[in-house]
């Protein structure tokens, strides 16, 4: 593993201000994915800026009936938390349908948002793959494992699908990603935060450079709505490098 600096952010603006120096600087939170790419070289930080002590572990019901749900709360967290399962059942069993509890305990709801794929060819570090090394080509395409990537949402530059089964139930009920970056904060919608691969599959969310996730708030739930998570797989969902279908 290449050697990095390190630095603890104490409120949002001095982790934007700290991540905003040259060379590449990544957010440190659960570091569940992101630990695992800097050691395969896959990410190759000067910088990582621990975000971990920043104000952002709360779960809270807003006036309108939305839910408002901060960076750094814990997957296990948020797919315990008796909101969560009593307005949003299919978040809660989406979180507890993957992984292993002892990475629910360490990953976070911005981690889980900002999952890298897990495809082979981008962590190999040697095959060609255009999320890696842009105009590289996609060795994925006329691989192996063609069967394991995506169906939908594909381009001739990439076929690697997005990992996360937590942002499957979030798109399915709706809402928003609050960040801050050099303009102050913003609200992205769910739907437009993560980015199709087309010619640019590199770029893979709507995140300008820098930008600090703070918080997710989820839409109010439909009156009288149901709603549940169910996946196919031939195996269980905790040992799967890949998504199935959801």
């Amino acid at each position: 593993m290449r050697t990095f600096d390190y630095a603890r952010a104490a409120s949002p603006a001095q982790a934007f201000s700290t991540a905003s120096g040259e060379g590449q600087r990544f957010y440190l939170a659960g570091g569940t994915t992101l630990l695992d790419l800097v050691k395969l070289d896959v990410m190759q930080p000067q910088q990582l800026v621990d975000i971990n002590h920043l104000a952002l572990k709360q779960v809270e019901s807003l006036p309108d009936g939305r839910l408002r749900i901060g960076a750094l709360v814990s997957n296990t967290d948020l797919a315990r938390h008796p909101l969560v399962q009593q307005r949003y059942p299919v978040l809660s069993e989406a979180i507890l349908a993957g992984a292993s509890t002892q990475l629910r305990n360490k990953a976070t709801t911005a981690g889980n948002v900002m999952q890298r794929v897990r495809c082979p060819y981008f962590r190999d570090g040697i095959s060609a793959c255009n999320k890696r090394q842009p105009g590289s080509g996609c060795a994925a395409i006329g691989g192996m494992n063609r069967s394991v990537h995506a169906v939908l949402g594909t381009s001739d530059h990439c076929i690697a699908t997005h990992p996360s089964d937590m942002c499957v139930g979030m798109a399915a009920i709706g809402g928003q990603v609050t960040v801050q970056g050099a303009n102050g904060s913003r609200d992205i919608p769910f739907a437009d935060f993560h980015l199709l691969p087309g010619d640019t599959p590199q770029r893979e969310t709507a995140l300008a450079a820098h930008e600090l996730i703070t918080h997710v708030t989820l839409d109010a739930p439909l009156a009288g709505g149901r709603s549940s998570f169910s996946s196919c797989a031939t195996v269980p969902l905790t040992s799967l490098p890949w998504r199935p279908v959801q």
